[in-house]
């Protein structure tokens, strides 16, 4: 099979190139777009990352593409509608990074707990002193989680390490994990008001679209802290700036922002049309970027040594397995 793979760092090649002699296989850095895809129009597998958007439109150049394989857990930059329709099959890699995902939430939450950016920034400016740099402790607080499959359930495990006391809501809620790691489930409204930090692992569906905004964060107890390495539009984050701003929520914590493309290259707006709601949450984004108590990093949760490896070697599997007639990890 002719095979391109996008997004790939030099690192990646080694591992792709496995795929040879077997199939013909072309690694580019690039993203894949309606641009690039030309360049690729003869490949029957493209493996994409989560910044490239597999749009109907970049879709529609491969004629003889037969298999999506996207090297993540989510699928919501790739039109499944469109694969569904053209017998095009889509994998992906289902669990390479629970744990890593999970510690980087707390990675994240202690860094707001106590303020480690500014802290770091205070000493390395030669200011030699915790003035101003006051956190709080996690231990005692309550942890409350939205979403409770693989990295929720790992989050869960890591709070209560921590000494917190972990509560849950998800729509689908299940009673064996709750019994087995020792958490409650209640209703998200209640979890919203009691809830000293809030952390999300929801999937981006239609159903979670802004799952947290103004009506949300107006249900939050006061000086709460908000997590997301979920996905950026499961938070309104014109809504989010304005709870911050406001001071009824005491800091945020975010791997995660809407519309990361135009983040990373805001040409892009000049290139397309209706921007108007995206243009809000972009300027949001950089609102929050400049905000002392809110730590951003760059959709980095996934990326250890140990999860890139198991992406890699998961993705070979699904390629292979797709090839010999029995395919795997397959979402539509």
């Amino acid at each position: 099979m002719r095979i391109a793979v996008f997004e790939t760092e030099e690192w990646e090649h080694a591992g792709c190139l496995q795929l040879r002699p077997a199939h013909e296989v072309i690694c580019t850095t690039a993203a894949l777009t309606p641009e690039t895809a030309a360049d690729f129009a003869d490949a029957e597998v493209i493996s994409p990352f989560v910044n490239s958007r597999l749009s109907v439109e970049t879709l529609r150049a491969f004629a003889e593409l037969r298999l999506v394989v996207t090297r993540s857990t989510g699928y919501d930059h790739i039109d499944l509608d469109y694969c569904r329709a053209h017998a095009i099959t889509v994998c992906n890699v289902p669990s390479y990074g629970d744990n890593t995902v999970a510690e980087h939430t707390f990675a994240l939450m202690l860094a707001v707990a106590r303020r480690l950016v500014e802290a770091a920034n205070s000493a390395r400016q030669g200011r030699f002193d915790s003035h101003g740099l006051r956190g709080f402790d996690l231990r005692g607080r309550r942890l409350g989680v939205i979403g409770t499959g693989r990295i929720g359930a790992r989050v869960i495990e890591l709070g209560k390490a921590f000494g917190m006391h972990v509560v849950a809501y998800d729509s689908v809620p299940k009673e064996n994990l709750s019994a087995n790691l020792g958490f409650d489930y209640i209703p998200l409204t209640e979890l919203l008001a009691t809830a000293d930090v809030i952390t999300l692992h929801v999937p981006a569906t239609s159903d979670t679209a802004h799952m947290l905004s103004s009506r949300e964060f107006g249900l939050m107890k006061p000086g709460a802290v908000l997590i997301n390495t979920a996905r950026g539009g499961v938070v309104d984050v014109v809504a989010l700036v304005q709870a911050l701003t406001e001071g009824r929520l005491r800091g945020a914590g975010l791997d995660v922002l809407p519309n990361e493309p135009l983040l990373r290259d805001e040409a892009q707006v000049f290139r397309q049309e209706g921007l108007g709601i995206e243009m809000r949450s972009l300027l949001a984004s950089h609102v929050l970027l400049q905000m002392p108590q809110v730590v951003v990093t760059p959709h980095n949760a996934f990326n250890t040594d140990d999860a890139v490896a198991r992406l890699i070697g998961v993705t070979i599997e699904n390629i292979n397995a797709f090839d010999s007639g029995r395919a795997i990890n397959v979402v539509a």
